[in-house]
């Protein structure tokens, strides 16, 4: 990919940044800290200290032995994600911009939030170096995730529930960039997937990036090489991003990311620009976001980031939906084979790894991102089971 294209937030036609004059001023700022960061030294190895000692990276790569033998296929690989500090990906990126944010003098932090874990590892961050954070979430989604909302008020973020819209994700990204052209001036915004203009995409790949750097070397010294297929849930796209990072340029490795069936970004989206930026989105018949749905709040999103877009488009990867019930039987076969309960978002991953291993034979290998743990979704897979 043209590294100058690449530097200017494109992904082949994707990527950009559509904003008002006065933040993209901001977002240059932003964009020329971040480079300027990136490769510091000192900078490196201040997050190689939290993702260590905070993090508690690296995580395991787990061998399911006898979720492969009940699928009958490969062997599956689960990346533990979900073992993380505050239980899923999203503290990989929450650091890394953290540390960013507190080289550049910010005071003020926003984020969105679908599922809360995302806004739990905004505050998790904004609590230990001490700035204040407004953690903007659909009201939908306060009510789904209500055990997250307490989480994120008990760590100190004031959480604003944003009733516009259908209340979910995207009407939460909407509020956070209102709050941003207003506040620029003191208001770092952690955004939380590989979604929004120029920087944003490229920063969370980077932070992610750890995913797939470390499940690369685990995979070569468990089994002497690399995966055939790296599996991953996709809403905003940031875990999956991660997961597929080191691999992009190994073409015998299947990159897979999997979709609710009803917010198909990917698999059914077109060319448009939402939210500052050009990805796949689902639109109406008038030509605006469609309205989305999925039981996993994080994946509950009508467009997808720019890179996800430009791998679908060039073929490089390849994107699937599952329904809400091989999810929910996902979610509850891991649990019972492994005692690994997977969040939603995660489940949607596992849900199609094990349609995907009954394609393939006992000598392959499978790697599914387990991005987040379940607890949050315990008591919504109760009430829906029931």
């Amino acid at each position: 990919m043209d590294q100058q294209l690449q530097q200017e937030g494109y992904f082949g036609e994707f990527g950009g940044s559509f904003v008002p004059p006065e933040l993209q001023e901001v977002l240059n700022y932003l964009s020329e800290q971040f480079y300027k960061f990136r490769d510091d030294p000192e900078f490196k190895e201040e997050l190689r200290y939290y993702l260590r000692e905070y993090v508690g990276r690296e995580n395991p790569l787990t061998y399911v032995e006898r979720l492969s033998k009940a699928w009958g296929g490969p062997k599956i690989y689960l990346k533990r994600e979900d073992l993380n500090h505050t239980g899923a990906h999203k503290i990989n990126n929450a650091i890394g911009q953290i540390l960013l944010a507190k080289r550049m003098g910010a005071k003020r932090i926003i984020a969105e939030t679908g599922a809360g874990q995302h806004g739990v590892a905004t505050a998790t961050a904004c609590a230990m170096f001490n700035m204040d954070c407004v953690i903007y979430m659909g009201a939908e989604d306060t009510r789904r995730q209500a055990l997250n909302v307490f989480r994120m008020e008990l760590l100190g973020a004031t959480v604003v529930p944003v009733h516009n819209g259908q209340g979910r994700l995207k009407d939460a990204v909407d509020a956070a960039l209102d709050d941003l052209v207003r506040n620029y001036k003191n208001t770092f915004y952690l955004l939380g997937s590989a979604v929004g203009p120029h920087p944003f995409p490229t920063m969370v790949k980077h932070f992610q990036a750890i995913i797939s750097e470390e499940s690369k070397l685990q995979i070569m010294e468990k089994e002497g090489r690399l995966p055939d297929a790296v599996v991953a849930c996709a809403g905003g796209g940031s875990n999956a991003i991660g997961a597929f990072a080191h691999y992009i340029d190994e073409p015998t490795v299947r990159l897979i990311g999997v979709e609710p069936d009803q917010a198909p970004s990917l698999t059914q989206g077109v060319p448009s620009i939402i939210h500052g930026f050009k990805c796949l989105v689902l639109l109406d018949e008038e030509g605006q976001p469609k309205k989305t749905y999925s039981i996993a709040a994080g994946l509950d999103y009508p467009g997808i980031g720019p890179e996800h877009s430009h791998l679908k488009v060039t073929g490089r990867a390849e994107y699937a939906t599952v329904t809400n019930e091989e999810v929910l039987e996902a979610f509850q076969e891991l649990s019972r084979t492994e005692g690994i309960i997977p969040a939603l978002e995660s489940a949607h991953a596992v849900a199609y790894a094990k349609k995907l291993a009954s394609t393939m034979s006992q000598d392959q290998i499978i790697i599914v991102n387990l991005s987040g743990r379940g607890d949050k979704d315990v008591e919504q897979v109760y009430q829906m089971l029931k």
